[in-house]
């Protein structure tokens, strides 16, 4: 979950990527309506930003304020490098279940469970939250080569091969009587960074959803969840796609515009590292055990926010051909993918919503 400078200026960059195509609201809009922007950091280590319309201001203060509470209870449930008095969290089963079951909370059991559930739905091991052993190899490299770029080297090979005997998911034992979580590989290791942030920021767009201010647009740190239209002007949110290749400027690459749902990037230039001039990126294919190279930046938009986070992660490692096969099988969900050629592709539903295939803020 720890990003570097740099990473946290990327998100700093994908936020500002999506004010520019706000609108203000214009002098004729609903008086009963004001739109309001506050930010908080210090959760899953980015910048959350939301903007929502209330009725005034400390309506929306106390809405936000709401919203910062529930990223602070799931970033200390989520915390891999991090243990809090009184709370059972990934930090602490990664430290006590290969050794005996850890009763925790139902938040994070219920998240646990989930992530078991989309691995079976979707059959695959592409998005495998058990590869924490492997993946903690290439943040302690990633993380050197950051700190002193002279010196960046790539986790050994046979390193990371002994690492991937213990990433098997069914080695994670979940008992829901007892609330329980077991690991019967004593070396097994979690690691959620595939898909907290995008469950957490589900469950905050839930909750505003059902709050007194269900317009609004929540950003954390890329993953972004759209409710209803603008209040003042009944128009669409847009949403902008950053370009991979101008990061620090905020260009976008497109923008698309939607309300009532969510889009997640996965790309290679949130967190990486150079080894001898080449780029290395933090999406890791349980396969090769590598970072997966075959795009820039693939984007998924669907009802909630969670699966984005989801299938974002597993499209960028999957080959096209089986990604637009999935994505193409799931009703309501699309995808967006930039090679590494600037070329593009998209299901054939995106092009209903992409400024660059005629959509409008209408």
């Amino acid at each position: 979950m720890r990003r570097n400078l740099a990473a946290l200026s990327v998100l700093a960059a994908l936020i500002l990527a999506i004010i520019p195509v706000l609108s203000p609201a214009p002098a004729s809009a609903d008086a009963a309506y004001q739109r309001f922007t506050a930010s908080f950091n210090g959760t899953f280590d980015t910048i959350i930003t939301l903007i929502g319309y209330a009725p005034e201001e400390s309506a929306f203060a106390e809405t936000f304020a709401e919203v910062q509470q529930l990223f602070t209870e799931y970033h200390q449930l989520f915390d891999g490098y991090h243990t809090y008095e009184g709370i059972e969290n990934l930090c602490s089963v990664n430290q006590k279940a290969g050794t005996a079951p850890v009763k925790v909370d139902q938040k994070l059991f219920d998240f646990l469970r989930w992530c078991l559930e989309r691995e079976e739905e979707f059959g695959s091991d592409q998005v495998n939250i058990a590869m924490g052993s492997v993946l903690q190899l290439w943040h302690e490299y990633r993380e050197a080569g950051i700190n002193d770029p002279f010196t960046a080297q790539l986790p050994p090979m046979e390193e990371l091969q002994e690492a991937a005997r213990h990433m098997d998911v069914n080695d994670l034992v979940l008992d829901a009587e007892a609330m329980t979580v077991y690991f019967s590989d004593p070396l097994l290791q979690l690691d959620f960074g595939a898909v907290a942030k995008g469950y957490t920021a589900q469950k905050a767009a839930d909750f505003l959803a059902a709050s007194d201010m269900p317009s609004f647009i929540l950003n954390a740190g890329g993953n972004v969840c759209a409710g209803h239209r603008k209040a003042d002007t009944g128009t669409l949110w847009g949403i902008g796609i950053q370009d991979p290749d101008t990061i620090t400027g905020g260009d976008l690459f497109d923008t698309i515009y939607a309300a009532d749902k969510a889009v997640v990037t996965s790309g290679d230039y949130q967190r990486y590292y150079m080894v001898d001039g080449k780029r290395y990126a933090h999406l890791i294919s349980p396969d090769t055990l590598m970072p997966a190279e075959q795009f820039r930046g693939v984007t998924v938009m669907a009802d909630d926010s969670g699966l984005c986070d989801f299938l974002s992660t597993y499209l960028f490692i999957a080959d096209y051909e089986t990604g637009r096969t999935l994505v193409d099988s799931l009703p309501g969900v699309e995808a967006l993918w930039i090679f590494p050629d600037r070329s593009v592709r998209y299901t054939d539903g995106m092009t209903a919503y992409l400024r660059s295939t005629g959509a409008i803020s209408k």
